[in-house]
This record gives C-alpha cells, structure tokens and sequence, in this order.
C-alpha cells in the first residue's frame, strides 16, 4: 500500500505548489481543476498520515509488552485501530468517478400513471429540494412544468454543493438517484380508494463549468420563443419569455419558461443542454459509461424501477441494494441519507472488488 500511496502524496505536493502560484489563478478553469484534484488527495494525505500514527503507536505498544506486561493490555485496541485505518486508505485509494466533486443537473419526469404520475414527480422535486437544503447545498428550479392538479410534468433542478472533498460533492450522493421510481398509494383522483401504482423518472447529469469542457456554437442553436403557459406572475402568460433551444447537429431540445425574461430563460437553458451535451460526449467516447447513464431512465416504465414508495406501509424500499425502512414521510421530506449511504457503500465495495480483482 506504501508504494501505492507515495506517489499520491508527492502529486499532493506539487499541486499545493502549483495553488501558492498566482499565475495559475489567471487560468480559472484550470485553478478549478487543480483545486479539485488537491481536494480529492488531501483526503488521501489525511487517511495515509492517520493510519501511520495508528501503527507507530500499535507498533510502541507491541515493543513496550516486551519489557513491561502491562502494556500488552492496549495492544489489541491499538492494533484494530490500526487494521481501521489501514481499511479507509485502502477504500480512498480505489479510483473514484471523476465526476464525484461536480454540482448537477437534476431533472424529474413524469411517467405512467397519467395525473398521478404528476403529482408523484412533484413530490420527488420537493424531496430533493428539502434534501439540498438539509445539506446545506444551494437548490434552483430552473424549469418546470405544473399539471393541473399541482403535480409537475417534467422539472430541471440546479444543486452546487459548498465545494471541499469530492466524496461529499453533490454528484457523489445525487448520482444514485438517477433511474425510476415507483410509488404506490391511493391517488387523489381514485374515488374507490384502491392503491394505485404510478412510475417517475430521475436524470442526474454532472453540470459542465461555465469554462470548462462545453462549448455551445450559437450556430448550431436553433432558438425559439413562445408564450409561458400555466400559472405565474404579471408577463409570464402574457410576454414571448419562454424560450425552446435545438441543438441542430445533436437534436436535442430543452425549453425553459420559468423566468420572466427570455434572456434569464435562455440561460437556464444553455445550463441544462451544456450538462446533457457533456453527458452525450461521455456516452460516445466511453461504452461503460454509456452503458451507466442509458440505465438511468431507459423508458419511465413501472417494471423497470430502483426504488419503491409505498404509502400504505411508509415504507421506501431500493432495489438496488436491498435498503429498506418504515420512514417514507421522512425521505420525502428530504431524510434521504441512510438511503443514499446505502448506494455509496454498494458502489465503494463494487469498485474495492474490481481494483482487487484487476491486481490480482
């Protein structure tokens, strides 16, 4: 593990270098970059320096037993403390998704189940909006779609995290929540009273920075404009504010009606095609990854689901990991940790098996 991790600290000594330069700060994107990186190894130095101590004093331990007995008491505690250690470098040294750091893109989109579909989706939102602020992360609605029960056709929601460590980036946790989800309960629109079963579906995208990878010709946009429609304020029924931007040589279409002003509009929605572009660039120039991001949301399908909310049992259940509680109306209200921690964990001991397998 030494030789492992000896390189690691002298690129952690280098970038430290590079951050005290002022020139590099005359490249912001590049800063960002540098930044990110050094975050992500200082996790590294700390873990390498904590299990050091952890042997050294395990190790002082063992030496004293041999002349003084009593010392021989702490060397177990000593020594688990040293294999717990040694256990979280050993995880932080599997390579990590780059994308980890990154703030996102979030959209929510009604599926099956006609009204009610909607009115799930819109619990979904609120859900990741009580997450974000539970987390102290920044949350924007940049577009929606209300149905006409109150529910939400389809939402793109903007989370930037507080920076520091990319484990604790907002694409670290927010990831897993990419794919469909199912939910079943008595609808509002049921007048018998039997549980219904409707799906919406989550795309998370990890959000390009202004500088960095994306850039968007104005040629190859095809801009429209239109009237908002459903409820808002003074001019956004009544002004040509909504804007609907085609990416000619991609196809893809992304609307945004939300802000009084076409220009506003406009820019939430180069946000959100700069995410999905970045996306699409990964799918074609990496097939796993392809292969990661098409699973998200296939087709908003029922069957095809990573979790389940069942009102009459409040119960939520992932399928992808087995993780089950009875606390339903508390995860709608943002208390998503112990099930996102479910999926870090999954993935961390997926990724600790492969780095194991590819060395062996």
């Amino acid at each position: 593990m030494r030789d492992v991790v000896a390189p690691l600290l002298e690129e952690h000594a280098a970038l430290e270098q590079q951050l005290a330069d002022p020139l590099l700060h005359e490249d912001a994107a590049r800063a960002r970059r540098v930044g990110r990186r050094y975050a992500e190894l200082g996790a590294v130095v700390r873990a390498e320096s904590a299990w050091r101590a952890a042997a050294g004093d395990a190790g002082a331990a063992r030496a004293l037993a041999q002349e003084e007995p009593a010392f021989a008491e702490e060397v177990p505690a000593l020594e688990a403390a040293e294999a717990v250690a040694a256990e979280r470098l050993r995880r932080l040294l599997v390579p990590r998704d780059p994308d980890d750091g990154r703030d996102v893109i979030l959209e929510v989109k009604a599926g099956e189940g006609g009204e009610e579909s909607a009115l799930f989706a819109g619990d979904l939102l609120r859900m990741y909006l009580r997450y974000a602020e539970r987390r102290g992360w920044r949350a924007e609605v940049l577009d929606a779609t209300a149905s006409d029960l109150g529910g939400v056709k389809e939402a793109a929601l903007a989370v930037r995290g507080r920076g520091g460590e990319p484990a604790d980036g907002v694409y670290a946790s927010l990831k897993f929540e990419g794919g469909v989800h199912r939910v079943q309960r008595v609808p509002v629109t049921e007048s018998q009273g039997r549980i219904h079963t409707s799906a919406a579906g989550v795309l998370v995208l990890p959000e390009p920075e202004e500088v960095d990878e994306v850039e968007v010709d104005p040629a190859d946009l095809r801009v429209d404009v239109y009237r908002s429609s459903g409820p808002g304020g003074q001019s956004v029924n009544t002004t040509d504010s909504a804007v609907r931007l085609t990416h000619l040589p991609t196809g893809l279409v992304v609307s945004c009606q939300n802000e009084k002003s076409q220009l506003q509009n406009r820019e939430q929605a180069l946000r959100i095609l700069r995410a999905r572009l970045r996306a699409l660039a990964a799918e074609e120039a990496d097939a796993a990854a392809s292969g990661a991001r098409r699973a998200q949301v296939r087709t908003v399908d029922r069957s095809e689901r990573i979790r389940t909310y069942n009102f009459p049992e409040n119960r939520v259940s992932d399928h992808r990991t087995g993780f089950k509680a009875y606390t339903l109306d508390a995860v709608l209200d943002g208390e998503l940790d112990a099930v996102v921690a479910s999926c870090v964990q999954a993935d961390e001991d997926a990724r600790l098996q492969a780095a194991e397998t590819g060395r062996g």
